[in-house]
Protein backbone atom coordinates (compact mmCIF):
# COMPACT_ATOMS: atom_id res chain seq x y z
CA UNK A 1 0.00 0.00 0.00
CA UNK A 2 2.98 2.44 0.80
CA UNK A 3 4.36 1.79 -2.61
CA UNK A 4 1.06 2.77 -4.20
CA UNK A 5 0.78 5.92 -2.28
CA UNK A 6 4.43 7.06 -2.68
CA UNK A 7 3.90 6.16 -6.86
CA UNK A 8 0.78 8.59 -6.92
CA UNK A 9 2.93 11.19 -5.13
CA UNK A 10 3.53 14.34 -6.85
CA UNK A 11 1.02 13.17 -9.84
CA UNK A 12 -0.66 16.04 -11.56
CA UNK A 13 -4.18 14.00 -11.43
CA UNK A 14 -7.73 15.82 -12.54
CA UNK A 15 -8.44 18.53 -13.77
CA UNK A 16 -10.76 20.08 -16.24
CA UNK A 17 -9.41 19.56 -19.25
CA UNK A 18 -9.16 15.57 -18.06
CA UNK A 19 -13.03 15.74 -16.54
CA UNK A 20 -13.81 16.70 -20.75
CA UNK A 21 -11.34 14.29 -22.22
CA UNK A 22 -13.06 11.97 -20.09
CA UNK A 23 -17.01 12.75 -21.44
CA UNK A 24 -15.39 13.09 -25.29
CA UNK A 25 -13.98 9.26 -24.28
CA UNK A 26 -17.26 8.34 -23.16
CA UNK A 27 -19.08 9.67 -26.07
CA UNK A 28 -16.96 8.18 -28.90
CA UNK A 29 -17.09 4.60 -26.67
CA UNK A 30 -20.68 4.95 -26.79
CA UNK A 31 -20.45 5.69 -31.14
CA UNK A 32 -18.43 2.73 -31.40
CA UNK A 33 -20.90 0.70 -29.07
CA UNK A 34 -23.70 1.66 -31.95
CA UNK A 35 -21.76 1.97 -35.18
CA UNK A 36 -19.30 -1.15 -34.49
CA UNK A 37 -16.37 1.43 -36.40
CA UNK A 38 -13.10 0.51 -35.53
CA UNK A 39 -12.34 4.10 -35.80
CA UNK A 40 -14.18 5.57 -32.87
CA UNK A 41 -12.48 2.46 -30.62
CA UNK A 42 -9.02 3.64 -31.58
CA UNK A 43 -9.97 7.60 -31.08
CA UNK A 44 -11.63 6.72 -27.64
CA UNK A 45 -8.87 4.53 -26.88
CA UNK A 46 -5.94 7.42 -28.05
CA UNK A 47 -8.25 9.82 -25.64
CA UNK A 48 -8.21 7.40 -22.73
CA UNK A 49 -4.50 7.00 -22.71
CA UNK A 50 -3.60 10.83 -22.76
CA UNK A 51 -6.21 11.58 -20.19
CA UNK A 52 -3.99 8.85 -17.68
CA UNK A 53 -0.75 10.10 -19.36
CA UNK A 54 -1.53 13.84 -18.57
CA UNK A 55 -3.18 12.83 -14.97
CA UNK A 56 0.24 10.48 -13.68
CA UNK A 57 2.19 13.57 -15.15
CA UNK A 58 4.30 15.03 -13.08
CA UNK A 59 4.98 18.20 -14.99
CA UNK A 60 2.92 20.60 -13.45
CA UNK A 61 3.77 23.57 -15.64
CA UNK A 62 2.78 22.06 -18.78
CA UNK A 63 -0.19 20.17 -17.82
CA UNK A 64 -1.31 23.67 -16.35
CA UNK A 65 -0.42 25.13 -19.31
CA UNK A 66 -2.78 22.78 -21.37
CA UNK A 67 -5.64 23.57 -18.45
CA UNK A 68 -5.51 27.21 -18.88
CA UNK A 69 -5.79 27.28 -22.61
CA UNK A 70 -8.45 24.52 -22.50
CA UNK A 71 -10.11 26.98 -20.00
CA UNK A 72 -9.80 29.96 -22.03
CA UNK A 73 -11.63 28.21 -25.20
CA UNK A 74 -14.33 26.65 -22.76
CA UNK A 75 -15.41 29.39 -20.31
CA UNK A 76 -17.31 31.56 -22.80
CA UNK A 77 -18.95 28.36 -24.10
CA UNK A 78 -20.05 27.66 -20.46
CA UNK A 79 -20.56 31.44 -19.74
CA UNK A 80 -23.31 31.66 -23.27
CA UNK A 81 -24.95 28.21 -21.98
CA UNK A 82 -25.79 29.22 -18.72
CA UNK A 83 -26.67 32.69 -20.04
CA UNK A 84 -29.19 31.10 -22.45
CA UNK A 85 -30.16 28.95 -19.44
CA UNK A 86 -31.65 31.73 -17.13
CA UNK A 87 -33.43 33.19 -19.96
CA UNK A 88 -35.03 30.49 -20.87
CA UNK A 89 -35.83 29.42 -17.03
CA UNK A 90 -36.76 33.36 -16.10
CA UNK A 91 -40.66 33.09 -15.97
CA UNK A 92 -41.13 36.84 -14.57
CA UNK A 93 -38.45 38.70 -17.08
CA UNK A 94 -37.67 39.14 -20.80
CA UNK A 95 -34.50 40.00 -22.12
CA UNK A 96 -33.87 42.89 -24.61
CA UNK A 97 -31.12 43.76 -26.45
CA UNK A 98 -30.07 47.38 -26.90
CA UNK A 99 -30.20 48.45 -30.30
CA UNK A 100 -27.13 51.07 -29.71
CA UNK A 101 -24.54 49.27 -27.71
CA UNK A 102 -25.84 45.48 -27.90
CA UNK A 103 -26.37 45.36 -23.72
CA UNK A 104 -28.52 42.73 -22.29
CA UNK A 105 -31.11 44.41 -20.14
CA UNK A 106 -33.67 42.46 -18.36
CA UNK A 107 -37.31 43.84 -17.80
CA UNK A 108 -40.09 42.35 -15.92
CA UNK A 109 -43.23 40.71 -18.49
CA UNK A 110 -46.72 41.45 -18.96
CA UNK A 111 -46.23 44.76 -18.58
CA UNK A 112 -47.47 46.36 -21.84
CA UNK A 113 -45.26 48.85 -24.00
CA UNK A 114 -42.79 50.14 -21.89
CA UNK A 115 -40.04 52.68 -22.51
CA UNK A 116 -36.84 50.98 -21.86
CA UNK A 117 -33.61 53.08 -21.00
CA UNK A 118 -30.09 51.29 -21.23
CA UNK A 119 -28.11 51.90 -18.27
CA UNK A 120 -24.34 51.59 -20.08
CA UNK A 121 -25.24 54.20 -23.06
CA UNK A 122 -28.76 55.51 -21.61
CA UNK A 123 -30.08 54.81 -25.11
CA UNK A 124 -34.17 54.88 -24.74
CA UNK A 125 -36.21 52.49 -26.78
CA UNK A 126 -39.93 51.05 -26.75
CA UNK A 127 -41.07 47.21 -26.20
CA UNK A 128 -43.84 44.92 -25.41
CA UNK A 129 -43.00 42.89 -22.25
Amino acid sequence: MKKIREFFMNRYGMDNFNRALMVFYIFFLFIYLITRNNIFMYISLAIAIYQVYRSLSRNFVARTKENQAFLKFWNPIKRKYYSFKKKFSDKTHRYFKCPKCKTEIRVPKNKGKIRITCPKCKEQFIKNT
